[in-house]
């Protein structure tokens, strides 16, 4: 998919994100007015309420600031302009390049990610997706059943799997979760299998149940593949805004994230979580999900991201 066509899925699933974002900053332009504190104030104010994040904010205001006094710009009329490009500097490095691809692996099979996440997130849905995603790249992929503590899961996680064309290892209800993961990292290793997704519990009778199981299983993927999970993904739920902040820091610090997979999207007014994250806990957002469909998982381009979030 090109980037032109990855904007275009991506505006249609921001449109709420975006007219409450933009829309409202366009609305605070009157014609003739000037680009004063007052007005500034208002933009940092709309820039939180969209999850920005308030150091984030903060910084675009401030090169807004800046750069009005530089350029001698003193007609609000430029400031959409502005807020356009200031939000491309933030989050976007560089020279404002896609992101690299996330289906080009590393020698050596099978490539394992770990898939956590809180209940409700859409986790179970998404690694249907991310399975088919790889499946369509060309990989032979394996999924791993290892949400044993919800009764349908299983269930769940194998008409995905049908969907998705990928294998899938499973046992009954109540099993080890990280008895899954080992078989389905062996099954792999034997049949030369390119990717293991490891779909995993979001809710135990306790937090500290549920982060100590899953650091039972990265220890056993390790043991039975060293240098495994290669990747472990965190599923986040857009519309929770800053409640993601924290979902990121205690999973971060319990098995390590590598990368975020963003849900929901498509059905939040606060898509501005991404950039907050982004570059508040420094972990790269590499899926996003726009819709309901089975290819509505998109490999995250930060460049088509911004360009979709600041359209007109």
């Amino acid at each position: 998919m090109g980037l032109r066509d990855r904007i275009g899925r991506l505006k249609e699933g921001l449109t709420r994100t975006r007219e409450g974002l933009m829309g409202k900053i366009a609305r605070l332009v009157i014609p003739g007015g000037a680009i004063d504190e007052a007005l500034l104030a208002r933009v940092e104010e709309i820039l939180i309420a969209g999850d920005v994040g308030a150091d984030v904010s903060a910084a675009i205001v401030a090169a807004i600031r800046e750069r009005a006094q530089k350029e001698r710009a003193s007609d609000a009329g430029v400031l959409p302009t502005l807020v356009r490009d200031e939000i491309r500097r933030q989050f976007v490095p560089g020279d404002e390049g896609g992101e690299s691809d996330p289906f080009h692996l590393p020698p050596g099979r099978p490539f394992v990610i770990l898939v956590v996440g809180i209940n409700g997130v859409g986790k179970t849905t998404t690694v249907g997706k991310l399975s088919a995603a790889y499946v369509q790249a060309g990989k032979k992929v394996m999924v791993a059943a290892a949400d044993t503590f919800r009764a349908a899961a299983n269930e769940q996680l194998e008409i995905w799997a049908r969907r998705a064309g990928a294998e899938i290892v499973r046992q009954g209800p109540g099993a080890d979760p990280a008895a899954v993961a080992y078989d389905a990292v062996s099954a792999a290793q034997a049949r030369g299998t390119d990717v293991v997704i490891i779909d995993t519990a979001g809710r135990l009778h306790t937090k500290v149940n549920l982060m100590e199981e899953l650091k039972k299983i990265s220890r056993v993927v390790q043991k039975s593949l060293p240098g495994a999970p290669h990747e472990v993904f965190l599923v986040i739920d857009a519309s929770t805004g800053q409640n993601a902040m924290q979902q990121a820091r205690q999973f971060g610090a319990a098995v390590g994230v590598t990368g975020l997979i963003l849900t929901k999207v498509d059905g939040t007014a606060k898509g501005g979580i991404v950039l907050s994250i982004s570059r508040e806990m420094n972990i790269p957002v590499r899926f996003i999900g726009v819709g309901e469909g089975i290819d509505d998982l998109q490999p995250f381009d930060g460049k088509a991201f911004v360009e979709a979030l600041i359209a007109s």
